[in-house]
């Protein structure tokens, strides 16, 4: 259970790569972390992690993978296996029913959209930074996709830059249950400040709004 006080005009909610292509049954990449993402109760947690930010009147922040455009990567340097592969199957296909939004996590008229990462972390080439401080945010909590990817390479970067940074359990999924376990009890550890479960957070959420 996490003692940390997610005070309303401090915390702000990273909502990432809530897209078809990851969350949507049809989805390409839902096939992929369908098993983990239905054993640990992935959409439904997510559903009442956002619900619980938006009611204490906490700041969502949609962080969104870049979507895949014709001549995205061309004459680029350095593809890694996931651009490559993301590249060859046009995941997160701008126009396409996989680029958009999962229905339950589109973003609301008061979130923040942020710009497009190009690799893993949400912070890399866009203006998340510049949005948490513009908005007085001390206090990230990250959910979505995926454990061991964007999520931890956000998170490990809101921690360099001075945020204080929270992982939800069963707000995330991986591939395999090694990965989840590798991000929440391995590397997680190593620089978020809290890792607690979606019902945790929830709690804490209400606890703030009840306040």
């Amino acid at each position: 259970m996490t003692d940390t006080q997610y005070e309303p005009a401090h915390t702000g909610l990273l909502l990432v790569d809530p897209y078809n292509d990851f969350l949507s049954e049809g989805g390409k990449l839902w096939p992929l972390v369908e098993e983990v993402a239905t054993e640990v109760g992935l959409l439904d947690n997510l559903r009442a992690v956002t619900a619980a930010a938006r009611a204490a009147g906490i700041q969502v922040f949609v962080v969104p993978h870049r979507r895949w455009r014709e001549g995205n990567y061309a004459n680029w340097n350095y593809l890694n296996r996931d651009q490559a592969g993301g590249n060859e199957a046009r995941i997160f296909e701008a126009g396409s029913w996989g680029g958009e939004w999962h229905p339950d996590f589109a973003p609301q008229e008061s979130d923040v959209v942020v710009l497009e990462h190009w690799a893993q972390s949400g912070f890399a080439n866009t203006d998340l930074d510049f949005q948490l401080k513009k908005h007085g945010i001390t206090h990230v909590v990250s959910i979505g996709m995926l454990a061991n990817t964007c999520i931890e390479s956000t998170s490990r970067f809101a921690m360099e830059l001075g945020y204080h940074v929270a992982l939800v359990r069963g707000a995330t999924a991986a591939w395999t249950r090694e990965m989840l376990h590798a991000a929440h009890e391995l590397n997680g550890p190593t620089y978020a400040h809290a890792i607690v479960t979606a019902d945790e957070i929830v709690a804490a959420f209400k606890g703030t709004q009840a306040a």
